[in-house]
C-alpha cells in the first residue's frame, strides 16, 4: 500500500483524491489546500499546515498547487517522502533546482510528463547525447493565460491576430507564466543536457 499526501485541491487535486480513494493499492493520508477544505474533504484527511507533512507517514507527496509551494516546502517534502512536482516551473529557479536535486538523497524527486507527448523520447535522446536542440511552441487564446510582468501587458494588447508573446529560454519564461508553461518546464527537465537555459 502506497501512502499519498496531496498538496492542492483544485481540479487536478480533486481528481487525484477521488482516484486515490478508489485505488486498492493506494491510501490517502492527507490533503492540504490554501483555502478551507472543511465540507469538501473528510476531516480525517485534512492537513492544516504543510509543516506537518510527515503526518500519516506518506510514501509520496504530490504537489498540484503552485510553484511557490515547491519553493517553500520542497526540501521538507523530500526529507519525509518521495516528492512529485506538479508545478515544474518552480525548477526554473537555479538555486531551487540545485537544492532539490541535492536534497533528493533518501527520497526521489519526480516530474510527471503531463501533457508533454514524447517526453520519454526527449529524455532518451538527451541521455544518448543526440538531442542538440529543443523548441516548444504553445498556442492559446489570450484569455487562457495567467501572466506576470511585461508578458501580461503584451498579452493584454493582443487583438484578433495571432502574435508571438515570447521566444527565448524556458527559464526566463517560467516566472512570467508559472501556471501556463509546466509542459515546457517538463520538456526542459527531460532534456537534461539542454536544461531550462537551452530549451526554447
Amino acid at each position: 500500500m502506497v501512502r499519498v499526501g496531496v498538496v492542492g485541491y483544485g481540479s487536478l487535486g480533486q481528481y487525484l483524491v477521488e482516484n486515490i480513494l478508489k485505488h486498492p493499492e493506494l491510501e490517502l493520508v492527507w490533503v492540504w489546500n490554501r483555502t478551507e477544505l472543511k465540507g469538501r474533504v473528510d476531516e480525517k484527511f485534512i492537513l492544516k499546515d504543510l509543516i506537518d507533512c510527515a503526518s500519516g507517514d506518506p510514501d509520496v507527496i504530490v504537489e498540484v498547487a503552485h510553484p511557490d509551494i515547491t519553493k517553500q516546502y520542497g526540501a521538507k517534502f523530500l526529507a519525509v517522502a518521495d516528492f512529485m512536482i506538479g508545478s515544474p516551473t518552480a525548477l526554473a529557479n537555479v538555486e531551487l533546482e540545485t537544492g532539490l536535486a541535492a536534497a533528493a538523497v533518501k527520497n526521489g524527486l519526480y516530474i510527471p510528463s503531463g501533457a508533454l507527448w514524447g517526453g520519454e523520447d526527449i529524455r532518451k535522446m538527451s541521455e544518448r547525447g543526440t538531442l542538440t536542440g529543443l523548441t516548444v511552441t504553445m498556442r492559446k487564446h489570450p484569455n487562457s493565460f495567467k501572466l506576470n510582468g511585461d508578458l501580461k501587458l503584451k498579452n493584454e494588447q493582443v487583438g484578433s491576430e495571432a502574435v508571438e508573446l515570447y521566444h527565448g529560454p524556458v527559464r526566463q519564461l517560467c516566472p512570467l507564466a508559472p501556471n501556463n508553461v509546466n509542459t515546457m518546464a517538463a520538456a526542459a527537465v527531460a532534456a537534461s543536457n539542454l536544461g531550462f537555459d537551452k530549451t526554447l
